[in-house]
């Protein structure tokens, strides 16, 4: 899970498995000694923001205020004693993306804005149905990434725990460690069990990889975006200003893989593909419409397909359904993840926080993707053996004509640039 700049989060229960540096939150000592005295204060602060502003006016269906009474009639001794009876309150809502990080988990899930993490590198969240915790996608290049650990994989058991009604906070403090040391993963593949005995590694992220590509469909610009970082935008706009001035005839944008990240990292990208149109509009519970538009900058205007898979959630369908609906790109590969809510995460005044769900994301034609995803326009599905085999054993074939979806890709895109040879190429 990641925070964007204005504490807004996609991909609602995503949380990178790893040990994160804390970025400024502005939690005074004041505050802390404040609430260390009066944990019932905290239970309290936790009420008010979800009735303030919880994405469902019930509350689903839930006697909200009941529940205050409820936990503000009991005697608080210490704040372990108010964590639980928020934790409590909060699994009312049936909701498991909504919930509360003590101070340690909190520190654990904050973005490190150095692009480092120390961990395994996947990130997971809880099915809403089964209550399951599930792989989202594992970070390209990672521990986890090169073990085989793939997109959609059950977490069955975590060191030999089980983690049947355990939650994502709980999960990350069993997975994440020290660099060099060992955690097992019993992980549920098409009704088959595989562990994974995963060591835990100190991880340099690099959001953007791009090249040329010599293809059928002529000098083609690949870019492979991993995740929506702080530093992603950057990165892209570096890659389309560098394989412009090479005279690339088209583009191949691979979010295949990509869990998503941060909300403004998917607007910034998307307008340097877009000259106009909209992006993406949020809806709360009182069904406002917030939107965010291209504002003209677009860096290119070439023929432009990108590709995406099971493992491409949240930032990623935002991206991806405004390219397609705004008919910027064809999109191909697999049916996406399918995460469309947004959540507002909130440092609270003894160092713990939390996660609310506050609104839901539309593509710009108005579709809601939460739990189906985006369908691509070209269908080309991968096995899991397939994909393994591209991904782990076999990646010097990826984004080349030995990969599938790559290949139909580039079939699109020599159809497309046929009828574009007299086109100027545009100016940056």
């Amino acid at each position: 899970m990641v925070i964007t700049k204005s504490k807004l989060v996609l991909g609602a229960t995503v949380v990178t498995l790893s040990t994160i540096a804390v970025t400024s939150l502005g939690i005074h000592s004041r505050g802390q000694a404040l609430f260390k005295e009066s944990p019932k204060a905290l239970v309290d602060d936790v009420w008010q923001i979800i009735y303030r502003t919880y994405v469902d006016g019930t509350f689903n269906q839930v006697d909200w205020q009941a529940v205050r009474q409820q936990y503000l009639s009991k005697s608080y001794t210490n704040q372990q004693e108010a964590y639980k009876s928020i934790r409590e309150m909060l699994k009312k809502l049936e909701d498991p993306y909504t919930r509360f990080m003590d101070p340690e988990e909190f520190k654990n899930m904050q973005v490190d804005t150095s692009g480092e993490l120390t961990g395994i590198g996947i990130t997971i969240s809880q099915d809403e149905k089964t209550k399951q915790l599930v792989v989202i996608a594992p970070i390209e290049d990672t521990p986890a990434f090169k073990a085989g650990v793939l997109s959609k994989d059950v977490i069955l058991k975590i060191n030999g725990k089980s983690t049947q009604g355990m939650d994502t906070n709980q999960a990350v403090s069993l997975i994440r460690g020290e660099a060099g040391t060992q955690v097992s993963l019993l992980i549920q593949r098409n009704g088959q069990t595989k562990q994974f005995d995963i060591k835990r590694a100190r991880i340099e992220i690099h959001p953007v990889k791009y090249s040329q590509k010599q293809t059928p469909a002529g000098n083609i610009g690949y870019i492979r975006l991993n995740q929506f970082s702080a530093n992603a935008g950057k990165e892209m706009q570096n890659a389309i200003k560098d394989l412009e001035t090479k005279q690339v005839s088209a583009y191949i944008l691979d979010l295949r893989g990509n869990p998503g990240g941060l909300l403004f990292s998917s607007v910034e990208i998307a307008r340097m593909w877009l000259n106009k149109g909209t992006i993406v509009s949020t809806i709360d519970r009182q069904g406002e419409q917030e939107r965010e538009e291209a504002n003209g900058r677009a860096l290119t205007n070439r023929p432009l397909v990108v590709l995406v898979d099971k493992g491409s959630a949240s930032a990623s369908e935002i991206l991806s359904g405004a390219l397609q609906d705004n008919k910027r790109a064809t999109l191909v590969g697999s049916q996406t993840f399918g995460k469309g809510l947004v959540q507002s995460v909130r440092p609270l005044e003894d160092g713990s926080g939390l996660a609310v769900t506050i609104a839901k994301y539309h593509t710009p034609s108005g579709k809601d993707i939460n739990k189906h995803g985006v369908d691509p326009d070209v269908k080309v599905d991968l096995t899991d053996a397939q994909r393994q085999d591209l991904w782990l054993h076999e990646r010097e074939k990826l984004g080349t004509l030995a990969d599938p979806q790559f290949a139909r890709a580039v079939e699109i895109l020599r159809n497309k640039t046929a009828v574009r040879e007299t086109a100027t190429p545009q100016k940056n």
